[in-house]
């Protein structure tokens, strides 16, 4: 992978990540703790709060995992083992790379074809 390339990718990573952190900014309201006042609320709305708010829950758990596989791409970046498969050591196609950055696999051996 040449320079340009590595800048490309670093650059894409980051704004990834910008972006992960501006969802996160708006998704901590709905993480908060859910009122359970049956005189001002509803069962069934206090149910629909609940429900909502393990949802907003469950959307940070899978953020703050692609956030960490962000945060190791760029590391791989800064060791030169980006864009190599973690598995056969061939390199990953830049069109693979370009939808997801935090991949580790060539495509033959993520699908576990020989």
């Amino acid at each position: 992978m040449n320079g340009s390339e590595t800048t490309r990718f670093t650059a894409l990573i980051r704004d990834r990540l910008a972006a992960l952190e501006a969802e996160n900014r708006l998704g901590r309201q709905g993480q908060a703790v859910v009122q359970l006042d049956q005189q001002s609320v509803g069962r069934l709305s206090r149910m629909d709060a609940l429900q909502n708010q393990a949802m907003a829950v469950a959307q940070q758990n899978r953020r703050d995992l692609l956030a960490l596989r962000l945060k190791a791409a760029l590391a791989r970046i800064e060791t030169g083992d980006f864009g190599f498969c973690e598995d056969c050591g061939d390199d990953i196609a830049p069109g693979r790379l370009a939808l997801d950055p935090s991949v580790t696999r060539c495509i033959t051996c993520a699908s576990g074809q020989p």
